[in-house]
Order: C-alpha cells, then sequence, then structure tokens
C-alpha cells in the first residue's frame, strides 16, 4: 500500500476511500462513515493516515481555509469550486482554467503544482 505498512485501521480506511468513484473528504467526514461502518478508529488517528495517504501520493490535500482541508481521492491535475454554504468540493477540469503567466518561483525552487480554489455560494 504505496510503501505504508497496511494496519488494520489502515486497510479499512483505505476501502472507505477508494471502494468508489472519486470523491472529495474531510477527516470528520471520514471519520463519521469510519464510525457507521464500525471501524473502530479516533479522529487523530483518520487525521495521521489521511496526511500518510498525502504523503504517499494517493491523496491530494485541498486547503479551503486555515481550518479545514478535503482530501480528494483524484491526484490527476484538476482545480475546484467549493460551495461555502454545503461545505462542499467540486471538480473542473484543468482545461477549464486558463493563466496568462504564472509568477516565477523563488531562487532554487520550481512551481510543483497549481492548485485554484473558486468559492460559490447559491444565488439569491
Amino acid at each position: 500500500m504505496a510503501g505504508l505498512r497496511p494496519t488494520r485501521q489502515r486497510v479499512a480506511l483505505a476501502e472507505l476511500l477508494f471502494g468508489g468513484p472519486h470523491r472529495h473528504v474531510s477527516a470528520e467526514q471520514l471519520h463519521d462513515e469510519a464510525s457507521q461502518s464500525r471501524v473502530n478508529v479516533s479522529l487523530a488517528t483518520i487525521y495521521n493516515t489521511l496526511h500518510q495517504f498525502h504523503e504517499a501520493g494517493l491523496l491530494r490535500e485541498v486547503a479551503v481555509d486555515a481550518s479545514r482541508s478535503y482530501f480528494d481521492t483524484d491526484t490527476s491535475d484538476h482545480h475546484h469550486f467549493y460551495v461555502e454554504d454545503e461545505q462542499r468540493m467540486i471538480d473542473i477540469p484543468a482545461s477549464s482554467v486558463e493563466f496568462a503567466a504564472l509568477p516565477d518561483a523563488p531562487k532554487g525552487m520550481k512551481v510543483s503544482h497549481v492548485d485554484v480554489v473558486i468559492r460559490v455560494r447559491k444565488a439569491q
């Protein structure tokens, strides 16, 4: 499992995450799903596992603000709408977002990824 030791909890969480179509999930959502599936795991373990899966390249982390991140099972190049009213992410194909230019990376660095999050809410 991407160089990670396949513990019972990691395997159970991987089945929940990757057992269906691509999706976006917060740690709290995954914790709720695990509880409903009778997977006994703490929220701290969920956070640790999500970050380990991210570091192993299995998930993409999308930060929507300083206190909330979503983990995306689709690691391909794409962007997101964040529906503020529903706290939900929607994929945007990479080809739908165009940049006229990107700034030069700081000396000794290179751009590894551009992650666009467009915040939306229901129109009145």
